[in-house]
Parts: C-alpha cells; structure tokens; sequence
C-alpha cells in the first residue's frame, strides 16, 4: 500500500512538472518576442562605431544651444513630467516674474574686467610676497558685495523655492531679490537674518535694525510676515510689522501701518518662517485701508494675506528685497501670548508628568533591589569611583 502510494506522488509529480515546464517556455517565448518602438529612438542615428565622425560641438555655449534644442523638441513617448501634470495641473506649470526686471552686464566687460584685475594683482608686490609667506588675507566683505552683485540673488531665488517661501506668499508668481537687506537683532546686531537661519524668540523680542542700498528720493515698504502660525486659517498669515513711504533706506523715517510684534510659534508647532519683503514703490501710496490700531495685540486684526496685499497695490509696487529666518518656541512666547496678547497660550503638544513613586518607605518588603534608585536625586553616583 505504502509503495503504490509512492509510485502515484512520484507519477503525479512529474506530470505537474512538464506543465510547468511547459507554461514556462510558453512565457519566456512570449517576452522574448521583441515589439518594435513607436517611433524612432534616442541617439538612434549615432554610429557607435565611428564615433570620430561625430561633429565636435568646440564651445560650451554650442553645447548648450544644441541641449536645449534637443529638450524642446517634443518626443512621441510619454515623459515623466507629463504623468505630474496629469495629476497636478500646476505641476510644473511656468511662474509669473513680478520682480524688477534683470539687466545681466556684458559677458566682454566682465572677462576684460577679470583679466586686469588680475594684471594689476601679478604687479603688486606685496600681494606677492603675502601669498609666498602665507600671511595674505581675503577681505571677506569684498567677497559678500562681489557676491551680492553677482550670483547671490539667484542663490537667494533658489533658497526661497526650497523653503517654500513663493509657494506660500506669492502663488505661480516669484522674483528675482536684487536688492540685498542686512537685518539685526540686539544692541550688537549678533542676531543677523539671512536666508533660513534659526533664530529664538528671545533674540527677536524688539525691532532690529535694518539697512539696505537705495537711491536717494526713493521710497520703499517693508513687510515682516508669518505664513505657519496662523491658529485659524491654513491659508492665512498674521503680519508682524508693516512700514511704508520709507523714504531712501531709513526704515525709522517710514510711515508705521502696524507696529512690530515679537515671534510667537506656538509650542509643538516646530519651526515657523518668518519673512521680511522688500517692495520697492513708484510714488507715494495711501495706505490708510491697511494701518492697523496702535498698539495691536489683536490676532483678529493682524490676519494678513500677503498676495492680497500685493495685488491692491501691484501698480504701484514691485517686490525687489527678501530675507527670512526660523523660530520655535521657547519661554519667551509664553509672555507674549499672556502679556502682549492677553490670551491663553496655545500648546499642540502632550507634556508627560513626572512618573509617580509611592511615599519612601525605611523598611521595603518584598521590592526589587533597584527599590531605591526610584528616589536618587538624578545626580551623578560617587560610590566605586575611589
């Protein structure tokens, strides 16, 4: 009995066996069968071969036509961005420019400029000898102007696009920050605001002194916003300082539309933006429909949307000056929110109690032999160490 049920499992076995092989081939036949593209394919009329024959593009600026010709030009296959923008119709879709157009120097009087700068350096003896010895010093304010003259405002562009600061202040729009601002906190100005940097609430407690280049008889506002710490409305912000008709670079000179009001992230909220806005003005404006009551300690009030803001008076203004810093809450804000605010403060996180031990007994029964370290003071043990 036992070996006629061998025979059948060992019969059956093989049956399902050649199935599967069977099956197998079947697939493998099918995949191997090659379908041939829908149109012609990239690089397709490229001799790899003969690659000598291929013509040498002999400039960086030729290359670089060619690439984008060859991006431009539609492909019959599906990309990947065309799958994004099916999904999200403003995925990918192309920005409005609302900043002060750019004029980019001549490409000739830059190489003529570089190059007698360094003519006039291998000249100069003492930079040599400073070099040989190792002594020479580079002025680092001279690079910070070089670099705000040059590539720093599309560095500045791009930091603002990673943050999300665009996306959330000025949406399908952006601009160009060409006008550089230097912003700090303290007697000693120690709390400087650049493009992301972390600060506390303690550091920001009062106005900082602000500064930046502009021609004389100009008048410029600036704006000082919050787009993540609205407590009501996702899509709001509350406006923390507000200044227009300043005229030249004295912010202090400015007409006050809403005097300043120290961070206040609330607590288990994380890291909120906060960010100033330069706008450069064409005349003087009236703002008497966005001056707030002195003082305002009014969270009502101080809702602010800053396109809103932008588009009443996009004829009269341009965005030209960005900067921004990051705040979490600390014990500071918990006096703004009782004093400055006069409201309960707001915290978003779970605070664990101490863990609860029974009264000290002298005579433990029956407890484990870690019993008293339940009642240590914290502090670092000074037993074995002799």
């Amino acid at each position: 009995m036992a070996l006629r049920t061998v025979c059948a499992a060992t019969l059956r076995t093989g049956t399902d066996l050649g199935v599967n092989n069977a099956r197998t081939f079947v697939t493998t036949a099918f995949l191997c069968r090659r379908i041939p593209p829908m149109g012609p394919m990239p690089n397709e009329d490229v001799d790899v071969e003969n690659l000598e024959s291929l013509e040498k593009y002999r400039s960086y600026t030729r290359y670089l036509k060619q690439a984008e010709e060859a991006r431009n030009k539609p492909a019959w296959w599906k990309t990947y961005r065309s799958y994004v923008e099916k999904a999200d119709l403003e995925h990918g879709a192309e920005r409005v420019d609302i900043g002060l157009p750019y004029y980019r120097p001549g490409r000739t009087k830059e190489v003529r400029e570089r190059k007698q700068v360094m003519k006039d350096n291998k000249k100069n003896i003492e930079l040599e000898r400073a070099s040989r010895l190792r002594t020479f010093k580079i002025p680092l304010d001279k690079v910070q102007e070089t670099w705000e003259k040059s590539s720093g405002p599309f560095h500045i562009k791009r930091l603002a696009d990673h943050y999300g600061v665009f996306r959330d202040l000025f949406p399908m729009a952006c601009f160009l920050p060409q006008v550089s601002l230097r912003i700090g906190y303290g007697q000693d100005n120690s709390g400087q605001v650049h493009y992301g940097n972390r600060l506390t609430p303690t550091e920001a407690v009062s106005a900082p002194q602000i500064s930046f280049d502009a021609e004389e008889g100009s008048l410029w506002t600036l704006l000082l916003t919050c787009p993540d710490e609205h407590l009501l409305d996702n899509e709001a912000e509350y406006i923390h300082w507000l200044v227009g008709n300043i005229p030249g670079g004295a912010v202090q000179a400015g007409e006050e539309l809403c005097h300043y009001l120290p961070p206040f992230p609330a607590r288990g909220t994380g890291f909120h933006r906060y960010i100033y806005v330069l706008f450069k003005q064409e005349g003087p404006i009236n703002f008497q429909e966005d001056v707030r009551p002195s003082p305002c300690h009014s969270l009502v009030d101080r809702s602010f949307k800053t396109i809103e803001f932008y588009r009443k008076h996009q004829d009269n203004m341009t965005p030209a000056g960005l900067a921004f810093f990051q705040c979490q809450w600390d014990e500071s804000v918990t006096d703004t929110f009782h004093t400055t605010l006069n409201m309960r403060e707001p915290v978003f996180e779970f605070i664990r109690p101490p863990v609860y031990h029974p009264p000290q007994v002298k005579y433990p029964h029956r407890q484990p032999l870690r019993y008293l370290d339940r009642y240590r003071d914290g502090k670092e043990h000074t037993y074995g160490i002799y």
